[in-house]
């Protein structure tokens, strides 16, 4: 059995080194790296990408695809959705390294194949949704000659979770964990988290607003 890491790296602030170090501090034991640079998870599928056309013919049943989060795999829904449930088809055990998730074929009961199959699709679609809004995001960089007034309008009321806590959130209501649960473990008021739960796509998109105008203020 053999356990390989994918990693995927597309600006200069990502490094296949760190992924692979988040893996190991996680406890996994790591056997192969297979990595693709500069490639976009959005416009490239998986299979099209020089690496990762190889975990197709290298990984066979029982082995485990350890990746850092879903995007790493990409960030189009329906590739992330078909790549995860074919490895599942194919025996392969799929484990992030946020938020330690699993996902594997082994269930044969209805209701939990149900509850696995809706995390996929929650996973995969927040992915996308990821990438749109960093899109959106650079492009209002590039305008970002408006008065600041016109700035905080475009980005509206900070957001009052982080990048940690909205991945926890997601996580964790991808488990079906009762909403006051995750208000608690999270540190998070219940109208928060049920704000994340009705509309996760804009909880992502607001937050990636924000992180881009705090890194364009400490670039200045």
């Amino acid at each position: 059995m053999t356990t390989v890491l994918y990693a995927r790296v597309s600006t200069a602030e990502q490094t296949i080194a760190h992924q692979l170090t988040q893996a190991k501090a996680a406890g996994y034991t790591i056997d192969e790296v297979i990595a693709d640079n500069g490639v976009s998870g959005l416009s490239t599928r998986l299979a099209e990408r020089p690496e990762g056309r190889r975990l197709w013919d290298i990984l066979r049943k029982g082995d485990t695809l350890v990746v850092r989060w879903v995007d790493r795999l990409g960030r189009n829904y329906a590739d992330v959705s078909d790549t995860i449930r074919e490895f599942m088809r194919r025996g392969v055990i799929i484990r992030t390294v946020i938020n330690g998730l699993t996902f594997d074929g082994a269930t044969t009961e209805p209701m939990q194949q149900a509850v696995r199959d809706s995390m996929i699709a929650f996973m995969s679609a927040l992915s996308q949704a990821q990438a749109e809004s960093q899109k959106e995001a650079q492009r209002a960089g590039i305008e970002h000659a408006k008065t600041s007034a016109g700035a905080d309008a475009y980005l509206g009321r900070k957001p009052s979770y982080s990048r940690e806590q909205l991945e926890l959130v997601v996580s964790l209501l991808a488990r079906e964990t009762n909403t006051t649960n995750v208000s608690r473990e999270t540190g998070l008021s219940r109208q928060t988290v049920l704000r994340i739960k009705e509309d996760p796509a804009e909880a992502e998109r607001r937050l990636v607003r924000w992180e881009e105008r705090e890194e364009r203020s400490q670039a200045a």
